[in-house]
């Protein structure tokens, strides 16, 4: 792959996903069973923007299905999966859909509140939408009105995803296949900080005195559709809350607010100020405990505990008729983190959400704060 991304004095290559290779594998799969002919590329689209022309290696043709690979490439970001093949095996089906299931080295999920369903291949909602959407386009190209059966294997997932979260998240027997953009952009931490202050060093020169602030995608889209708020002149802080924070009081910009998705924001409240997952989980410890505090039975307090995501912590703290208590302590703790970062020095509040419940909840002067941010 040919693109590159300009960080910290070097051009560094960018990669794609298991999600862009599974569907190269698809695409190639289905325009080879259905020409007859093997293909020596294959174009994709990608939800970055970017198209990707693929190499299908390991191919095998029958007159019932084809399989094929396409070799995963990390670029200047490896990691455990780069250089492996996933593949895709396309068999033609009488019912004019697409089913797309999952092989060997693809997880299988176990448990509730994940993406994907208990029971099903941990093949995640963005790459599913490009299988279907490419294989589409190869089925209109030739006439094709009947349908696929499309299976994904990553042989060497096996024994790489016990190297992962998988196992904890309730995904077994292999790797998920992730991507919402098709694109791996290779940043490394350091860089990643250096961004966020450099656009926080241009909203500052800007005028801007009032900062806010999202984690990634989740916020922007949440803060921008569903609140309706103007984002234009937002920060991304991906996980390095602390290093906003104090860069924020470096630069004297009077307040700061945080929208961000309850999974990342909620571990504020235990003064997490690096919300990356190799750092600290710690969702639903703080929950657990202040369920039972606020009366519920030790049993309740393990189940909390236990929950894969902040949503199904939610989904039982409603039934307990303990949400409004909980997410009260846990704001507070939040403000308390934040403002003791700062030392006092400036105005910090934060709003949580959920893509399920919307509004979780906020602190003291995220009201206030919005109100800067809305809409003129």
């Amino acid at each position: 792959m040919e693109e590159f991304q300009f960080s910290q004095g070097k051009n560094l290559r960018c990669g794609y996903t298991t999600g862009s290779c599974a569907t190269a594998a698809s695409k190639a799969a289905a325009t080879m069973l259905l020409s007859g002919e093997r293909v020596e590329t294959v174009r994709i689209d990608t939800p970055k923007g970017i198209v990707l022309n693929l190499e299908p290696l390991d191919v095998e043709l029958h007159p019932d299905y084809v399989s094929c690979a396409i070799r995963k490439d990390s670029g200047d970001d490896p990691d455990d999966t780069n250089g492996i093949l996933v593949y895709a095996k396309v068999e033609r089906i009488t019912e004019p859909e697409i089913i797309i299931e999952g092989g060997i080295g693809v997880g299988r999920v176990t448990k509730p509140g994940l993406a994907c369903e208990v029971g099903g291949p941990a093949i995640n909602p963005t790459p599913r939408k490009m299988i279907t959407f490419e294989t589409c386009k190869v089925m209109q190209e030739y006439d094709y009105h009947q349908g696929f059966k499309i299976t994904i294997s990553i042989p060497e997932g096996v024994e790489i995803a016990k190297k992962t979260f998988n196992p904890r998240l309730g995904i077994f027997g292999g790797l998920s296949v992730l991507g919402t953009s098709g694109i791996v952009e290779p940043m490394s931490e350091n860089a990643l900080i250096e961004t966020m202050r450099v656009e926080m060093r241009a909203r500052k020169a800007g005028g801007t005195k009032d900062l806010l602030v999202f984690f990634g995608n989740y916020g922007e889209d949440f803060t921008r559709d569903v609140l309706k708020m103007d984002i234009t002149g937002a920060v991304t802080c991906s996980n390095f809350v602390g290093e906003l924070l104090d860069y924020a009081v470096f630069l004297g910009f009077e307040s700061i607010l945080i929208i961000g998705h309850s999974g990342k924001l909620v571990k504020l409240c235990q003064g997490v100020m690096n919300t990356h997952s190799k750092y600290a989980d710690c969702r639903t410890e703080f929950m657990a405990m202040q369920a039972m505090f606020h009366g519920a039975s030790v049993e309740v307090g393990q189940e909390i505990y236990k929950c894969l995501t902040t949503d199904e912590v939610t989904k039982v703290l409603q039934r307990e008729n303990l949400f409004e208590p909980v997410i009260k302590e846990v704001t507070n703790k939040i403000d308390f983190y934040m403002q003791h970062r700062v030392h006092g020095k400036i105005k910090t509040a934060a709003m949580m959400f959920s893509n399920v419940y919307g509004v979780l909840g906020q602190t003291e002067h995220a009201e206030e704060l919005v109100k800067l941010h809305q809409f003129k």
